[in-house]
């Protein structure tokens, strides 16, 4: 299979709406069964939840109460971390702390010249639902990235909820916790999980928003209960465009590319490069580098389906395709890097220079690594302190401004066919 596509080509066109197609299409049986589930949690309750908890999870116990992580449990899971790996966790908490606090907004206050006094002020959602996917796999990152910026926002109430096989949970996203101060965990996942969180049971309270990663049916069920509680996105498949010069070792991009392609069988990883001579250079790696990966099958899987390597013959050509891509993430090692990236307006997350690896960003570097995919970048942005916050306008008028600006605004109630409220501001601004 030729993954090479040079935009000089004929069949360029045609050839690059291919890369563009979408890698995931909805599955009716799957939206069937979390609507099924979700009905069953908003009607049963905690019933539900342990009946599903012994379906999926293996997990057998008779009460909410079996499920919530005790303090205890935290404890000792944060015990017997790895030192090494407490230390590591401690020091991606802080650079990222650091960097969401410059996010926080300050209140708003003014008065304008007709003497009206506006603003606006800033409040934090009260309680937030984390989803943590993985059972005895270990996502500590996961926890980092979507709870900081919560905890940064003010967010009272952070509940984690954990899928696990018999109740075994991983002991570092219990240290996470520990370090971040969430104490309220439950083990379960699923659709069930999502259900619990937005809808409340009798013994877990419903939170305002839900945020983090999880399977076709977490997605699904987050989906389904947006408009009853917030989301912070429906996540797709990862992705990663490297945008890359004969001055790179094609070895390490070759590697870059195959950190997304690792994630899923849908994951895609493109190149883009000036050069036909680099390009054959990094596709040869790539054959390399796939047989050292201990998840080759799915590895190779996503650069066979959706991997590409596009060969562009300027630099205008390569933004133009970047801001058409619109990456989740976007590793920038060409000569003038620094000035290129101002002109890209649709990207998750930029990554600058031969010594800026996309997986710094994933860890430690600071910013969010949850992350706008499948070209939503063109709309939304990464997950941020603003997500776990609300916005609310204030306005004070007296009778003097009143008057200034109430005549038009009963002009315009008029014309809307409203005239209660064309009333309700002439019957204050009239003479008695």
């Amino acid at each position: 299979m030729n993954k090479i596509l040079e935009t000089k080509s004929k069949n360029f066109d045609s050839e690059f709406q291919k890369v563009l197609k979408k890698r995931k299409s909805n599955n009716i049986k799957i939206e069937i069964v979390v609507r099924k589930i979700l009905d069953d949690v908003k009607k049963n309750s905690d019933n539900a939840i342990i009946r599903f908890t012994k379906k999926f999870d293996d997990f057998n116990v008779s009460s909410i109460s079996q499920l919530k992580v005790t303090s205890d449990e935290i404890d000792r899971a944060f015990k017997i971390t790895n030192k090494e790996l407490i230390d590591a966790i401690r020091k991606a908490y802080e650079r990222i702390k650091s960097y969401h606090k410059r996010q926080l907004p300050k209140d708003d206050f003014y008065k304008d010249k007709q003497g009206v006094f506006l603003g606006s002020k800033w409040n934090p959602i009260n309680a937030v639902g984390l989803y943590v996917p993985g059972g005895t796999a270990s996502y500590p990152s996961s926890v980092l990235m979507n709870a900081i910026p919560a905890i940064v926002a003010g967010v009272k109430r952070i509940v984690m909820v954990v899928p696990t096989q018999k109740g075994e949970m991983n002991s570092s996203i219990l240290a996470v916790a520990k370090v971040l101060g969430i104490n309220e965990i439950y083990k379960i996942g699923g659709a069930q999980a999502i259900g619990a969180l937005a809808f409340g049971t009798k013994s877990i309270k419903k939170v305002d928003k839900i945020c983090g990663p999880g399977n076709a049916y977490v997605a699904s069920a987050k989906k389904n209960v947006f408009g009853i509680v917030g989301i912070d996105m429906i996540a797709g498949p990862s992705e990663i465009l490297v945008v890359a010069d004969e001055m790179n070792n094609p070895k390490h991009i070759a590697i870059d590319l195959l950190s997304q392609a690792e994630h899923d069988k849908l994951a895609q990883s493109i190149l883009i490069t000036p050069s036909k001579i680099f390009a054959e250079k990094v596709s040869s790696e790539i054959n390399i580098e796939l047989k050292k990966l201990s998840r080759v099958k799915i590895a190779k899987k996503s650069w066979n389906d959706f991997g590409k390597i596009i060969v562009v013959e300027n630099i205008d050509e390569c933004i133009h395709l970047i801001n058409l891509i619109a990456p989740e993430h976007l590793e920038l090692t060409i000569k003038n890097a620094n000035k290129i990236f101002k002109k890209i307006i649709n990207a998750g997350a930029i990554f600058l220079g031969k010594y800026t690896p996309e997986a710094i960003g994933d860890y430690i570097a600071g910013p969010n690594h949850v992350l706008p995919t499948d070209r939503t970048s063109k709309f939304s942005s990464g997950l941020n302190v603003l997500d776990f916050m609300k916005r609310t306008s204030v306005v004070r008028c007296d009778l003097r401004s009143l008057k200034e600006i109430g005549p038009d605004a009963i002009i315009l109630a008029e014309e809307e066919g409203l005239g209660a409220h064309a009333l309700s501001i002439s019957t204050r601004i009239q003479k008695k």
